[in-house]
């Protein structure tokens, strides 16, 4: 299952983070992976400043292009922020712990996957960014039945 829809403007594009998190929490899932696929300056971290927001998290989203992973707490579950941009190598990422943070309660926003190769969780549902000469292009894919019940969610 996939859909596709134009962003006009950057708080478009964090509005459908935001959407995406309600989404999540509606739907009662407790673990997901989430691919951030697009070029830089695509909007993958405002993306993800978005969910965030729709998460509950008021302060600051700095890119983790330079930390690699930004953990956020919540009440009841982890959300990590994950951007792989730096990885020289894909083994890079087997030293990042990632298969310790995939655990219940814990959301999982990687940008540039296929830095890793196939060495990641697999993804439940994929969101590709792509500048638009109006805004951009944000395509949404579901892996497997958690992406499926996420992009089937009425608030996404």
């Amino acid at each position: 299952m996939s859909d596709a829809r134009l962003l006009e403007c950057a708080a478009a594009t964090v509005e459908a983070g935001r959407q995406l998190a309600t989404a999540v929490h509606s739907s009662g899932i407790d673990r997901a992976v989430i691919y951030l696929r697009g070029d830089l300056g695509a909007g993958k971290t405002t993306f993800a400043r978005g969910f965030l927001a729709g998460c509950g998290h008021a302060g600051r989203v700095p890119s983790p292009t330079y930390t690699l992973i930004e953990p956020y707490e919540f009440e009841d579950f982890m959300v990590y922020h994950i951007d792989l941009y730096r990885l020289a190598e894909p083994t890079e990422v087997d030293d990042l712990g990632l298969a310790e943070l995939d655990t219940p309660a814990s959301i999982m926003l990687i940008e540039w996957p296929e830095r890793a190769a196939g060495r990641l969780p697999p993804a439940d549902l994929e969101v590709t960014l792509a500048l638009d000469p109006a805004g951009r292009r944000l395509c949404r894919d579901s892996r497997n039945p958690v992406g499926v019940g996420l992009l089937a969610h009425r608030t996404v």
